[in-house]
């Protein structure tokens, strides 16, 4: 189902007031649409296994009972909002000229991601939980996407890994739903659209001139229980999704009974907990390692760009667990890695900015995201298959992302 156009949603709002809600008394046109946009919320900033229905329903201002009208189940509620932005992409897409430039096509992407921000991350992580049909769906309209930005890129900038190129500029876009950064949408469109230009248009060899070895610290060796534990939950909290996996399924990893598991955590989120520090702790070290002796601004963001990409190679599956299950943590245990992840983002802030000094912090901000988005999709295209070259070829499309 395409979303509604800009006109229609600033209309809905304003019968709806203040509070996103309709005034009493009243049925909006749009209500299925505004349980959509409120559902995508939802299950973006919870998850789709901690979202309820009685929450979504609270959020339009309606019943329950009013809400299984539209939808008979989570489920499908859940699989419209993956679908939603996809769609609305797609037909974006299908209204720009076949021979429009580049620029036209990832302006009117990034139009429609951004209206879409606040539930973008059901597509980004929770689309896991959508049934093999619906997952093969949206991997062909994806697809489509793709196809037609990879035809315009390899048309405009005939150099090798147009696809990879393609992705990335994709996830530079997309990754203003990875965040909650304060901006107005005129300065967002305008920064996302001239980063994904930029990566774009980027020579794949530059990141092999701009990049340097690094040297990440290794994961700790597992030598007690509790360690054996955590190192063997990762994969499969990666592979099957947190909410998926059993405590039967860990146990049986490391030869123990489930109920054996208690002696060393007291429940499975707190083996989340310990693999979301984990991840955060060897950023932190990868950074602390490769900011040492630095001391020119640019240099100094080439390194933290070619280590957040050596780690995403190297820690695959840890990285995706700590990014795609942190909404799911409780705030007692979710607060730290929160504050680490605004430490790292700060780090990164304050050398963009002193190597380029007209960015305010929010436009920093804004750029370093669109580095990490695509680093995700440029990774998903190279099969997370890690050698020296991969790396340096992602680096340049991280550093070309951020402006430099």
């Amino acid at each position: 189902m395409a979303p509604a156009s800009p006109s229609a949603r600033s209309a809905a709002s304003a019968r709806a007031g203040a509070s996103g809600r309709p005034a009493a008394g009243t049925r909006p046109r749009n209500r299925r649409q505004l349980i959509v946009d409120a559902a995508g919320r939802v299950f973006s900033e919870r998850g789709y296994h901690k979202a309820s229905m009685e929450e979504v329903a609270a959020q339009v201002g309606i019943t329950a009972a009013a809400l299984y009208r539209h939808f008979p189940n989570k489920y499908a509620l859940f699989a419209e909002c993956a679908h939603v932005m996809v769609d609305g992409l797609v037909a974006a897409l299908d209204e720009v000229p076949a021979d429009a430039p580049l620029a036209d096509l990832l302006d009117a992407l990034t139009r429609v991601t951004i209206a879409h921000r606040a539930s973008g991350g059901v597509y980004r992580w929770e689309a896991r939980y959508l049934d093999r049909e619906d997952r093969r769906r949206l991997r062909g309209k994806f697809s489509r996407l793709v196809e037609r930005v990879d035809g315009a890129v390899q048309r405009e900038h005939p150099l090798p890994d147009g696809r990879l190129r393609a992705m990335a500029a994709l996830g530079a876009i997309g990754s203003i739903t990875m965040h909650r950064t304060s901006i107005a949408q005129r300065r967002a469109e305008e920064l996302l659209l001239a980063a994904a230009l930029r990566v774009a248009a980027t020579d794949p060899a530059a990141g092999r001139r701009a990049a340097r070895p690094v040297e990440l610290p290794v994961r700790p060796v597992p030598r007690t229980r509790r360690s054996e534990i955590l190192a063997a939950s990762i994969p499969l909290f990666a592979r099957d999704g947190f909410a998926n996996v059993t405590n039967g399924q860990i146990a049986d990893a490391v030869g123990l009974t489930p109920s054996a598991l208690y002696r060393h955590y007291q429940g499975k989120i707190d083996i989340l907990a310990a693999a979301c520090l984990q991840a955060a702790g060897l950023l932190a070290q990868g950074v602390e390692q490769s900011l040492h002796g630095v001391t020119d601004p640019h240099d100094a963001v080439v390194a933290l760009a070619a280590t957040y990409v050596a780690y995403s190679f190297e820690y695959t599956e840890l990285n995706s667990v700590a990014e795609a299950e942190l909404a799911g943590l409780p705030t007692d245990l979710r607060r730290p890695l929160v504050l680490a992840q605004r430490n790292h983002i700060a780090v990164w802030e304050q050398q963009l900015r002193l190597a380029r000094p007209e960015l305010d912090p929010r436009q920093a901000r804004v750029l370093v995201h669109a580095g990490f988005g695509a680093v995700v999709e440029a990774g998903r295209r190279l099969r997370w298959r890690d050698s020296p070259q991969h790396r340096e070829t992602v680096t340049g499309l991280v550093v070309a992302a951020l402006g430099l």
